[in-house]
């Protein structure tokens, strides 16, 4: 089952070619755990261009590319999505409305612009964490980071409502907070990376995931009902670029 879950959670959340079809969506969409999962392969991929002998701002480029080379763009176009309903003028009718709109406006283009410059610094935090004191410090923080965002994702689905019918519903109506038990189990090999960076580090990394996840829970519940698809993907996106900053920051401090 587990195996099953992760194909489908690998099909569903990434690019990469695994196959796989209804009984594999089926087995991702009621086991959670898989998302942190997920998130191990993809971290351990987008790090590769961290271990070789290039200079930062190439290995930080290279990064990028390989990190939505692998992930696609599912995510961060349901971080447009969220941008456009934030600032809309209007009651939560409308705001869900624009939410579930194709087009994207200028909220749309200014969240996910400033995210990704965000997440471009970070990964040059990355590559010099990488290169300037210890090889495997930049690839410590990125896997935890990216295993935190999936973590995030997980307890948007385990703890939020449904808004309304669709992909979001089809994962949020199967699960409950008990499911957040073997999520954070499945976070724990992650914390074995923290001899490489310091403990508080990768700690720290890991738990951005989850903390923003809950204020877009709060800003789901309050603005348009509930967690929808989108907001799964914008937790994705938001939190890897947070946890990035506050994990190289903390490195770097401490």
């Amino acid at each position: 089952m587990v195996l099953s879950a992760l194909r489908g959670g690998l099909g569903f959340l990434t690019r990469l070619p695994v196959g796989g079809g209804g009984k594999e969506w089926d087995a991702f969409r009621r086991m959670p755990v898989t998302f942190p999962l997920v998130g191990y392969v993809v971290g351990g991929l987008a790090a590769l261009p961290l271990l070789a002998p290039l200079p930062v701002s190439t290995a930080a480029a290279l990064y990028l590319v390989t990190l939505y080379f692998v992930t696609g763009v599912t995510h961060a176009d349901g971080l447009a999505d969220l941008g456009d309903a934030a600032v809309v003028h209007g009651d939560d009718e409308r705001r869900l409305s624009v939410l579930k709109d194709s087009q994207t406006g200028v909220g749309g283009l200014l969240a996910l612009g400033l995210t990704l410059v965000v997440l471009a610094l970070g990964a040059l935090g990355l590559a010099g964490a990488a290169g300037r004191v210890a090889l495997t410090a930049g690839v410590a923080i990125a896997v935890a980071a990216e295993v935190g965002a999936k973590a995030g994702m997980a307890t948007l689905v385990c703890l939020g409502d449904p808004a309304h019918e669709g992909l979001g519903s089809a994962l949020v109506g199967e699960n409950s907070p008990s499911g957040l038990i073997a999520v954070a189990v499945a976070c724990l090999p992650a914390v074995a990376l923290a001899p490489l960076t310091g403990e508080i580090a990768v700690i720290v990394t890991l738990v951005c995931g989850p903390v923003v996840a809950l204020v877009v829970r709060s800003w789901g519940r309050t603005h348009i009902g509930g967690v929808s698809g989108d907001l799964i993907g914008a937790t994705n996106e938001l939190a890897r670029a947070a946890a990035i900053h506050v994990g190289v920051v903390t490195w770097t401090l401490l």
